[in-house]
């Protein structure tokens, strides 16, 4: 199996120091168990590796004495815990590591950010670094493609995604299965066994309204209306479908409150390849009614990837005005505001009037197929 280097793995190294704990998050089949067993290659100290789903694990922890602790990592120098979030007491137990044992590295992984943070509460304030592992990012893909490579597989990525395991998948209609089993079976399984949620189809109603209005607001309220449940029930679906890295919300930029659209937000999949099984369409962009959709969620989702991997503290947003003015993607950083938008045909595109009335010391640029790869290459203008 070819595995392609993730850009958390010299991160992660270069932060690892005693009196500190690493955390990896993300979805589930995102790569987290691959990157710790890459990580622990390049370790030139000795590591114990324990797995919280191995019940042995937790009998070995679950003591909370600090002799019994010193002694099993005696001799090893760095502490490793796989899906760390399935340990009872886990934030107590490392405090007690941490505070205790001085010289101990520790990394730790987790299918979601909200369960570990239910674990840790204010345990680890100050004392964890928090890395979030996405699918494959473009990135990723580019330091190991030639450019003809990069251009051929783009229509393949915009369909099925950056998950590993569908790049060592040759043939389509076994991707496609994948990824159906990937959201029946992997995607909402902590939600369903940690928050009372007793299926997962309004889960996955919900997901299918939103992949239908990609780009666009999505009013809370009115998805509630079309599901029959609460608006407080979307509320609180939708945050913790953000937790597991199924999705991410968007908010709008405004300066002028009474000209711009800043209630509603907008919503994009992490995974194009999820968002098609939503959308329940596995066709190339070439024969798609909505390669326009598909285009913007890859760009966006890519975007993200890159500005959360060059820790770049941009805000991001999107913009719009109540006279149908608008603009995909704005990024606001040290007081400089950029505006993108995503366009999969071709064309020089002039920003909007009231954008450049309203901002005049802004940057405005079309972000299309022959351009697209600088801009997912580097971070914040």
């Amino acid at each position: 199996m070819n595995i392609i280097p993730r850009i958390l793995q010299d991160q992660v190294i270069r932060s690892l120091v005693p009196g500190k704990v690493n955390l990896i998050v993300g979805a589930r089949r995102v790569g987290k168990t691959v990157l710790i067993s890459e990580i622990m290659k390049k370790l030139e100290e000795p590591v114990l590796l324990l797995n919280g789903e191995d019940m042995t694990t937790y009998d070995l922890l679950k003591s909370r004495r600090i002799e019994q602790y010193r002694q099993l990592l005696q001799g090893k120098n760095v502490l490793i815990i796989d899906e760390a979030q399935k340990l009872e007491n886990i934030g107590s137990i490392i405090k007690l590591i941490v505070d205790h044992i001085k010289n101990i590295k520790i990394i730790l992984t987790g299918s979601s950010a909200f369960e570990l943070g239910h674990h840790f509460g204010e345990s680890l304030t100050g004392r964890k670094i928090t890395f979030v592992l996405f699918t494959l990012a473009f990135q990723e893909f580019a330091q190991h493609e030639n450019p003809i490579e990069i251009r051929d597989h783009l229509p393949f990525r915009m369909v099925f995604g950056g998950y590993p395991e569908v790049w060592q998948i040759d043939d389509t209609s076994n991707r496609i299965s994948y990824l159906k089993e990937l959201v029946n079976d992997y995607l909402f399984r902590d939600l369903l066994q940690l928050e009372s949620i007793r299926n997962a189809s309004k889960l996955k109603n919900l997901l299918r309204l939103i992949s239908y209005q990609i780009g666009k607001e999505v009013s809370n309220q009115e998805l509630g209306k079309q599901l029959g449940i609460s608006k407080n029930t979307v509320d609180r679906y939708l945050d913790l479908l953000s937790r597991v890295f199924v999705i991410f919300k968007v908010q709008g930029f405004s300066r002028n409150l009474r000209k711009e659209i800043v209630k509603n937000h907008r919503w994009y999949f992490y995974d194009n390849g999820v968002l098609n099984v939503f959308l329940n369409n596995f066709n190339m962009p070439e024969m798609r009614q909505d390669v326009g959709l598909l285009w913007e969620n890859y760009l966006i989702a890519e975007r993200l990837k890159t500005l959360t991997y060059q820790k770049s503290h941009a805000n991001t947003y999107f913009w719009r005005t109540y006279d149908q003015q608008e603009i995909d993607w704005i990024e606001e950083k040290d007081g400089d505001i950029h505006g993108f938008e995503m366009k999969w045909q071709i064309q020089d595109k002039k920003p909007p009037s009231a954008w450049k009335k309203s901002y005049p010391g802004s940057t405005y640029q079309v972000i299309h197929p022959e351009n697209y790869q600088s801009w997912l290459s580097v971070g914040s203008c």
